[in-house]
């Protein structure tokens, strides 16, 4: 047993879950990996490699491994053996058992699920172990991934997202005087197909371990069988495996199309990748088909081709959809707009929430569609969708008609409006009902409206940012704190997230959505505490359950003030 976990061990040796100081678990991590990407950095390979190994054999790391695969949103989804660890004793037990030595990964679960085409995608569910290794070793490849991943790439990348995709795309095509051309590109069956000698042979990781996933094969009714290609979707470490297959076609295009050709005329070629979808830009058909067979070629040899009936050459006056976006211009001006499909998907799924739930109540109907309005308003927000948002906000009402006609097919219209749309404080046709708050208060519960949320242009991540560079940690920070300000939240929430700087008060790390928080009382209620924000502070869940349960074991506890 080492000084890490001789700290969190009860007295008889035994790992207390509830005893690991989080804090230093995450800084010690973040301490290697910092190491791990100057190393990159500097062409250190060897010493990278020997940092890569440390983290992996660190028992912090692996109580951050641990610590991931029980907080998100598969942590109650089972392997083939069934087992979640959905217990104290049973995440300490798995810390322990995270071991290179004898390991031996279990075939994927393997489920389907449906396509936007129709069709089924493979979805292959590794054991919590497994789950736990690719996050163990992920921690020690992600930092290597990020400082030669190529710049305008988006997909399954920290601090990155489809907003930012969007924006390189404007930045890339907007004025007049850029490209008109694109090529739009799909890789056919990616993850499925990725060649495995290729990721053995490239990928800076523990080869041995990684030859075990690739190889494990999958389950499905009952039935085992080998996988000889592909990484499964599904697997934590899969993403970044293959954006690294698919990192470096922007240098050999770099490379074939310089900014000047012989006669002074830019081809301006531009590469924006978003997973396994991407686009070229260029000034012609002529040079987009030279660019679609230097990536075949870049893409052959990682055992992948482009998806015949995805891959095409438009005309930005066209328009094409990516990311659920349409990208046209309309008189030369540039619009990215939510795509028609989009709209009419999202649309489809508010019919059918609407149908399943004819005999709901006014107030539970109201609960189960503001978070869907709400989401898909939040990632349309920063394109030009006020007139998408007043369309929509249209289309809801008319099936909210309709639901509340049909409840009272006798009544006038003009009750059915009273009862359903209320006038209040001179808003009208507003689909709303009072409710009690905690307190025993009437208060309104408004159906959210989408053409309610203001429109925001969105700031994108610089093309060489890097969360573990600490020359950039400050850009990190303000970047966070914007974001933070732009997104929907209750005033209270907001009032104490700004207050504790965005940190939790238990480990003084950075509070996310990934990480999602939980609201405690300071002084707790069944001990006269109250819900005044003075009384309250955002903790992470996991800090949150340390927190109770250090609590009643009546052991001393701490606060940070962020």
């Amino acid at each position: 047993m080492n000084e890490a976990q001789a700290k969190c061990a009860t007295p008889d040796g035994v790992v207390d879950w509830h005893g690991i100081d989080r804090a230093k678990a995450h800084q010690a991590t973040q301490k290697l990996q910092v190491r791990i990407a100057k190393a990159i950095r500097e062409g250190k390979h060897r010493k990278a490699k020997s940092l890569q190994w440390l983290l992996t054999h660190s028992f912090y790391a692996k109580c951050m491994a641990v610590k991931r695969v029980t907080e998100n949103s598969g942590k109650k989804t089972a392997g083939v053996d069934n087992e979640t660890w959905d217990t104290p004793p049973a995440k300490a037990k798995a810390i322990v058992g995270l071991k290179r030595r004898g390991y031996k990964p279990q075939p994927l679960r393997r489920v389907y699920i449906p396509k936007a085409n129709g069709k089924q995608r493979p979805l292959g569910i590794p054991t919590m172990k497994d789950r736990a290794m690719q996050a163990l070793h992920l921690l020690a490849l992600e930092p290597i991934s990020e400082t030669t991943a190529d710049p305008n790439s988006y997909g399954f990348r920290p601090k990155r997202g489809c907003k930012d995709a969007a924006e390189q795309i404007f930045i890339s095509m907007a004025q007049k005087t850029q490209a008109k051309w694109v090529l739009e590109a799909d890789i056919a069956g990616c993850f499925d197909n990725i060649s495995h000698e290729w990721l053995l042979a490239n990928i800076p990781t523990d080869t041995a371990i990684l030859r075990k996933w690739l190889k494990a094969g999958f389950v499905w009714k009952g039935v085992r069988s080998d996988t000889e290609a592909g990484t499964p979707q599904g697997g934590i470490i899969s993403p970044v495996l293959a954006n690294m297959a698919l990192d470096g076609l922007a240098g050999k295009l770099a490379k074939a199309f310089p900014k000047i050709t012989g006669r002074g005329r830019a081809t301006k070629v531009n590469y924006i990748r978003y997973a396994d979808d991407f686009i070229i830009t260029g000034t012609s058909p002529e040079v987009l088909e030279e660019a679609k067979t230097i990536t075949e070629r870049f893409l052959e040899a990682r055992g992948l081709i482009l998806s015949p009936e995805k891959t095409k050459v438009v005309n930005i006056s066209e328009g094409f959809d990516f990311l659920g976006w349409n990208f046209r211009k309309y008189n030369g001006k540039m619009m990215i707009k939510p795509a028609k499909k989009n709209v009419k998907n999202f649309l489809a799924g508010i019919r059918q929430l609407i149908d399943s739930n004819k005999t709901a109540t006014q107030e539970n109907l109201i609960r189960l569609l503001n978070p869907k309005i709400r989401g898909w308003t939040e990632y349309h927000k920063n394109q030009v969708a006020k007139e998408t948002f007043s369309d929509v906000d249209h289309a809801i009402w008319k099936k909210l008609w309709k639901w509340a006609r049909r409840r009272h097919p006798n009544k006038p219209k003009m009750w059915v409006k009273a009862k359903y749309w209320p006038h209040h404080n001179g808003c009208n046709w507003t689909f709303r009902v009072k409710v009690l708050d905690r307190k025993g208060n009437g208060v309104w519960l408004d159906l959210f409206k989408a053409s309610s949320v203001p429109i925001v242009r969105h700031v994108k991540i610089k093309a060489d940012a890097n969360p573990y560079d600490p020359a950039q940690e400050e850009y990190f920070e303000e970047r966070f704190q914007r974001h933070f300000k732009e997104e929907a939240h209750g005033a209270r929430i907001k009032y104490l997230w700004h207050s504790q700087d965005g940190k939790c008060t238990a480990c003084g790390q950075n509070l996310t959505k990934q990480t999602g928080w939980h609201v405690h009382h300071v002084i707790w209620r069944v001990k006269g505490g109250t819900d005044d924000s003075r009384n309250l502070v955002l903790m992470h869940p996991d800090c949150h359950r340390q927190l109770h349960s250090r609590v009643n074991r009546g052991l001393p506890t701490t606060l940070k003030s962020g």
